[in-house]
């Protein structure tokens, strides 16, 4: 598996860009090649982050340059700025037994 995690800090409204995420990233994360799940959360004061997750290096790449199209052309008036990007292999998964 694949993580890429983007950081936003200076977001004007966290819940209003996860709300309009979920319609525009979500329909392009489900039509992605080796999309597994994806995460938004509001770690407050402005900061915002998503989380995908991929079964690879290569579908993750695929998917978050259509993301940031998305991102750029759709949420620009939330002025969520440049995010930090932290992405890599996953190196341990542990599941609820549950």
């Amino acid at each position: 598996m694949y993580i890429v995690i983007r950081k936003y800090t200076k977001v004007r409204s966290v819940a209003d860009a996860a709300r309009r995420a979920k319609s525009g990233i979500g329909q392009i994360l489900r039509e992605s090649h080796g999309f597994r799940s994806y995460y938004v959360l509001d770690g407050g004061e402005g900061v915002g982050v998503a989380g995908m997750i991929f079964e690879d290096r290569e579908s993750a790449i695929a998917a978050q340059d259509k993301v940031m199209k998305f991102v750029q052309a759709s949420l620009f008036d939330l002025n969520l700025g440049e995010p930090e990007i932290i992405a890599g292999e996953v190196l341990v998964d542990i599941e609820s037994d549950a």
